[in-house]
């Protein structure tokens, strides 16, 4: 039986293959094609997941599709559909159920609440779940435009920031300042005594275009004129005062139990799922870590395995490294044919001390290995790396490589078995969906990556989950006594990861990383 969801038709667009019972492609659309309309159907991540799971279109049984998939009329996009999988059955599934789908179904919880929050889904943009088994049953649900999504994404514009896009920049800038505005997004929110409400649309000023369109009572509650400059130390704690405003609104929403499953785009914040797990309310809390428009084509397939095709057993979800992967020839051809020196590591020791010692000598180093990660963070596949202890790391990586703002740090990898001599942190550190903290211990070592009050964005990795990047960070260990790497996702100006050898060797040599290794081949400056 082989199921294929689409999803994020209208942004990030995604297709997953589940094949005899087990996810074997997940591809993003924009890292395979670098290109593509809103509505159209994703077809070069469709064809790269059927020839990772090495079917044909005529052996799909079921189709899943998540809304919304099409801007105006669906019709002739469902007709392209049915042209490529004639065989196939269709599945639609609303947009918040694939995103509740997604969350429940991975986790592996046999009861759960389950929270969806984003923009906007298909005109929903919030609700509530109670899960049991193989059932999910809606609660609650919130509507655009009282959308929590919605007031972030205003205040990323009012930052100078692009909405939509920029959000997660607010996020990192909020660790910046004390949260002494949250009262006044503490009224504004759709949320309140852990209820949804509509939002006083007196905060919004439908006349005004740019700078998140806030009327004069928002500007009144900070003490300033509408047009009046913004200067760093406001945005950082206009920052600061929405992200714990949001922070003690959901939690206030999801209440207490045993087990949460979190999944939308608002889940993509990191420090809000940090602050969900350390209130306590719940024993175990999961977060998909694909949660936003992407991650809805695994939850419409999930949700046509149960619900479609009538499935009870639950499907395995052990790693998100499910996209195209480039063997020696693949990559010695690129090299070949661009002209490039190259050295070839013969084994994977040779690789590994290779690795270690650029690393060690304060490089910069490009790792691209094995299967491209689903989802939007660099998980040890597609990674720039650099060691803690390079005093230069910040400096290098985020103002000469990433040409980023100084308050976006890099993560911090580590073995899951060391990870607790170094870090205070949750299980969803295992997909980078949450922050930790630096042991008392060790803060001087980790401060280039370090936030306030002690954050650091941690990624805990297994010898189960990527056994080359944990081979990597023991050998790291065994060479410096630090079995940690600062890990950023290998990528240039705002352009998605790479995925293919041409796509590493341009920004290798667009940017000023010193290393790069693809596969068992070995590049330097």
């Amino acid at each position: 039986m082989i199921v294929l969801g689409l999803g994020g038709l209208l942004n990030d667009p995604a297709c997953v293959i589940l094949k005899d019972g087990e996810l074997a492609a997940a591809v993003e659309q924009n890292k395979v094609s670098r290109n593509g309309k809103p509505g159209e159907l994703p077809e070069e991540a469709i064809l790269s997941c059927l020839a990772l799971a090495n079917v044909r279109p005529d052996d799909v049984t079921c189709v899943a599709i998540a809304r919304p998939f099409a801007e105006g009329p669906e019709t002739e996009l469902h007709l392209h559909l049915r042209s490529i999988f004639p065989k196939s059955r269709i599945a639609v599934v609303d947009h918040h159920v694939a995103h509740a789908a997604s969350a429940y179904y991975a986790s592996g919880f046999e009861q759960a609440t389950v929270l969806t929050l984003d923009r906007k889904g298909d005109f929903r943009c919030g609700a509530i779940w109670k899960a049991s088994g193989n059932d999910l049953q809606l609660q609650n649900e919130l509507y655009f435009p009282d959308s929590i999504g919605d007031v972030y994404s205003r205040v990323a514009e009012l930052l100078g920031y692009e909405p939509n896009a920029g959000e997660h920049k607010v996020q990192w800038q909020s660790t910046l300042a004390e949260p002494d505005l949250a009262s006044v997004f503490a009224e504004m929110l759709p949320i309140q005594g852990g209820e949804f409400r509509a939002i006083d649309r007196s905060w919004f000023d439908s006349d005004l275009f740019g700078r998140g369109g806030f009327s004069s009572r928002f500007y009144d509650k900070l003490g300033i004129r509408d047009g009046d400059r913004i200067d760093d130390a406001l945005a950082a704690r206009i920052a600061a005062g929405l992200q714990r405003a949001v922070e003690d609104a959901v939690e206030g929403l999801a209440g207490t139990g045993e087990h949460l499953c979190l999944a939308g785009g608002l889940f993509m914040n990191a420090l809000l799922v940090s602050a969900i797990e350390r209130s306590g309310r719940f024993e175990k809390v999961f977060v998909q870590p694909a949660a936003g428009n992407s991650g809805t084509a695994l939850g419409a397939l999930f949700y046509a395995w149960h619900h479609v095709l009538g499935q009870t057993r639950r499907i395995p979800f052990h790693t998100l490294a499910l996209g195209p992967s480039f063997g020696a020839e693949d990559i010695k051809k690129v090299l070949e044919n661009c002209k490039l020196r190259f050295r070839y590591l013969l084994t994977t020791d040779e690789l590994l001390d290779a690795a270690v010692d650029e690393i060690q000598n304060h490089k910069i180093v490009a790792w691209m290995q094995e299967r491209m990660e689903f989802g939007p963070r660099a998980l040890g596949n597609r990674s720039i790396l650099a060691s803690p202890l390079n005093p230069y790391s910040t400096e290098n990586l985020n103002v000469f490589i990433k040409h980023r703002e100084s308050f976006r740090k890099f993560a911090a990898s580590v073995p899951v078995e060391l990870a607790s001599e170094y870090f205070e942190v949750g299980s969803n550190a295992r997909f980078l969906s949450t922050v930790g903290r630096v042991r008392t211990g060790h803060k001087a070592r980790f401060e280039a990556a370090t936030m306030g009050d002690g954050l650091i964005r941690v990624h805990t990795v297994s010898e189960h989950d990527n056994p080359l990047y944990w081979k990597l960070l023991h050998h790291a260990g065994q060479s410096t006594g630090l079995p940690v790497l600062y890990n950023t996702s290998f990528n240039l100006f705002s352009d998605p990861m790479v995925c293919t050898p041409r796509d590493a060797v341009r920004s290798f040599y667009s940017s000023g990383i010193d290393s790069l290794f693809a596969g068992h081949f070995l590049l330097q400056k």
